[in-house]
């Protein structure tokens, strides 16, 4: 009896171990599968099954929209089709009218919106304000949100776009918030720098003290049900933010222990905003995403967490799908040259690009749903994402080039004082634009990184100003001078007459002097007063001072060439380096994939040419060419047949499609693909040989006659075309 019960202890032991081995090694494989994303507030349904790894579920509420679905109904339907689930919702408005009418606690919280000067609520949608993040709310948002997305067994959870506009700070509940933090009354922003400046620090600190709050209990809750909870923010970047004169944590989130990573929300609708350069004020797309995505990369890159890149295959502002195709191949361009970020949110809101009416032309007020030849583009770019790689390899162009960035760009924003002005950003965009539109693959740091290691690595030159941001401590001080002491060269550019220059802070307080914060860095720098232009050493580097606003660099014509030519000066000086060259592309080798992007604007007008047997991935028929020329304003997306890995191993390079079920026998090669209903699928697969038979099967098994193939024997591959059908088509080649 004693000898039966040991042998069932044992065995109990054993099924035990077992039980933990297989939860283990599934939970390993569901975060192992979480590269692809999108998000849908929405049930699964045919005509939107993307087939990404991950389908972030939005919102906890229920209405028609959503076939009257529970939110735990919703989340299931994408469970029942093979999905991991997530969850998002906004962080600063969203459906939460059971809290402002009184619902929730019994009280009237409509006074919790962002007022502007005029008395006017912003509103994000119908009785959904823009939200003063009170503690009341975030004990909300822990009760009624929180506590159901992780009973529901969801352990990511994404609280996006914590934005507080820099136009409102005149609620009552502000006011109530102000006399909170500061211990003396609210103050108009409008009537003095010193105003806005303390108006948007609290901005900064109330969402930055929700996202804390309600990320730390949503932890602590999953923890209490044997859970590990992963917290992200979706988050447009910090010069979208700034240009949009929109106040959020942004990078000092980075450091919370209670933040994963981010979702940088970058797509045509903010990078088409915009700016100037040479003089002229236009739409620069994948200049902008470029500088958008690289903001985002750096904010994380040194803290480690985790960052997806999102696109959209359309926007916000109705437009027509020609401009929808051609600004998104610029933008997803951009996100592909950084090439150490290799998780994506594929989309957002799959319904409104599938099932979405928008113009068929610009000049035309005729509305259609997207055109195949799109909609099979589109799919075939976002399937490579599944397997985008992380990379090693460079940017083609001189490195070593980064642009300071900080949090307070959006504290400067608005409103206007002392007739100071930086229009479109312009303060930013002077230091940026002038090397990104001549071939250089400029960088962005962010100071409040500037105390990790990794922040410096590989950077040469350091281009900073305060003319619209300032430092929040002094301490960063001490790290830039550090790492100019080690060899690193600081240039300065800046009048240091800005409104803000002169705001009650760490500068000017607490026994510090200085007129401008820069006094303070060129102090620290081994400099004396009165800091004039010109060049300095300090240590083994080097400081060069410019008495120009960077925004002088690009509001008029030709106003950049002495700035570009002293950057390259003393990049072409430091021992030991390339000098700064300059081009009209930008280029990047992943794994087989080949990114090109070619600038206009510059004195080169000559198109990039890469050969090879390169199938065009921009192109619905995905061809193979043996040559591609990339015009300057163009970008090119390419798969290099000569970079396959095994090319003897039967593969499909390039689908409309997801594949699943692949298998390979010694003459034959066979799969199912998987993409949403009302698409058509193009795939081209590489082969050793010719096939003698090519047959494609629906999921019940019927043969689909319709199924067009055609071999291309150069490249070895064949071109396979039908429709889809998030069923799956079984797909049987013999050779």
């Amino acid at each position: 009896m004693q000898r039966t019960i040991i042998l069932y202890l044992l065995l109990g032991l054993t099924l035990n171990s077992y039980c933990q081995s297989q939860q283990k090694d599934k939970k390993s494989l569901s975060t192992s599968r979480e590269k692809t994303t999108f998000q849908t507030a929405n049930p699964w349904k045919p005509v939107t099954d993307t087939r990404a790894d991950v389908a972030i579920v939005y919102s906890v509420k229920e209405h028609h929209e959503k076939g009257n679905l529970t939110f735990e109904q919703r989340v299931q339907s994408w469970r029942d089709r093979g999905y991991t689930t997530h969850f998002m919702t906004g962080i600063a408005w969203g459906e939460y009218q059971d809290y402002f009418t009184g619902k929730w606690d019994g009280k009237w919280h409509l006074d919790e919106g962002q007022v502007t000067q005029k008395g006017d609520t912003i509103w994000h949608g119908r009785m959904v304000p823009y939200i003063v993040p009170s503690k009341n709310f975030i004990a909300y948002m822990k009760e009624k949100v929180i506590k159901r997305v992780i009973d529901t067994g969801i352990d990511a959870i994404y609280l996006e776009e914590p934005e507080f506009w820099a136009r409102s700070g005149y609620s009552e509940a502000f006011k109530r918030e102000w006399k909170e933090y500061y211990g003396f009354d609210w103050r108009p922003q409008h009537e003095s720098p010193e105003n806005t400046y303390l108006s948007n620090k609290l901005k900064y600190h109330l969402y930055y003290r929700a996202l804390n709050e309600v990320f730390t209990f949503a932890k602590e809750y999953g923890k209490s049900k044997g859970m590990n909870i992963r917290c992200y923010v979706p988050t447009h970047s910090l010069v979208n933010y700034s240009q949009w004169m929109i106040v959020s944590p942004e990078a000092s989130l980075a450091s919370l222990p209670c933040v994963d990573g981010y979702i940088a929300q970058v797509w045509t609708g903010t990078s088409r905003e915009p700016n100037y350069f040479n003089g002229q004020r236009k739409e620069r797309v994948f200049e902008t995403a470029f500088l958008e995505y690289g903001s985002m990369e750096s904010m994380t890159a040194p803290t480690g967490r985790k960052m997806f890149f999102l696109t959209d295959p359309i926007e916000d502002w109705p437009r027509d799908w020609a401009d929808y195709k051609k600004n998104y191949q610029a933008t997803f361009t951009a996100q592909l040259l950084y090439p150490m970020i290799a998780d994506y949110e594929v989309m957002p809101w799959p319904d409104r690009i599938y099932e979405g009416l928008y113009r068929t032309s610009a000049n035309s007020d005729k509305k259609e749903r997207i055109p195949r030849f799109y909609s099979t583009q589109m799919q075939v770019m976002i399937n490579t994402l599944n397997n985008m790689p992380l990379s090693e390899n460079k940017v083609s162009g001189s490195q070593g080039i980064g642009v300071l960035m900080a949090n307070s760009l959006m504290f400067q924003r608005f409103p206007t004082h002392n007739g100071y002005e930086d229009p479109q950003l312009s303060n930013f965009y002077g230091q940026a634009l002038p090397f990104l539109k001549r071939g250089v693959p400029v960088k962005t740091v962010h100071i409040e990184n500037v105390s990790y290691k990794k922040t410096w690595n590989d950077l040469k030159i350091l281009v900073m100003s305060y003319s619209n941001m300032k430092p929040s401590d002094k301490e960063s001080h001490d790290h830039i001078a550090e790492w100019v002491k080690n060899g690193g060269v600081l240039v300065y550019c800046g009048r240091d007459d800005d409104a803000f220059q002169s705001v009650q802070e760490w500068w000017n307080t607490g026994g510090n002097t200085f007129k401008a914060p820069s006094e303070h860095l060129f102090s620290k720098l081994g400099l004396k007063a009165p800091f004039n232009a010109g060049e300095y050493t300090y240590g083994k580097g080097k400081v060069y001072i410019i008495r120009n606003d960077p925004k002088e660099f690009v509001l008029k014509e030709g106003s950049d060439v002495e700035f570009v030519n002293t950057v390259k000066k003393l990049y072409d000086s430091k021992s030991n380096s390339t000098t700064l060259t300059f081009k009209n592309h930008f280029a990047l080798t992943r794994g087989p994939y080949e990114i090109i992007s070619v600038v206009d604007e510059n004195e080169d007008q000559t198109p990039y040419i890469i050969k090879g047997k390169l199938i065009d991935l921009f192109d619905p028929e995905i061809p193979v060419l043996n040559e591609r020329q990339v015009k300057p304003g163009e970008q090119a997306f390419l798969y290099n047949i000569g970079n396959v890995k095994n090319p003897k191993t039967p593969q499909v390079l390039a689908t409309a499609a997801r594949v699943y079920d692949e298998k390979v026998t010694k003459n034959a090669y066979s799969f199912v693909a998987k993409s949403p209903l009302n698409t058509t699928n193009v795939m081209r697969v590489l082969l050793p040989k010719k096939p003698q038979q090519c047959d494609a099967y629906d999921h019940k098994g019927n043969k689909l006659n319709e199924a067009v193939w055609k071999w291309d024997e150069e490249s070895k591959t064949g071109l396979l075309r039908f429709e889809n059908n998030p069923e799956g088509v079984k797909v049987e080649l013999t050779w």
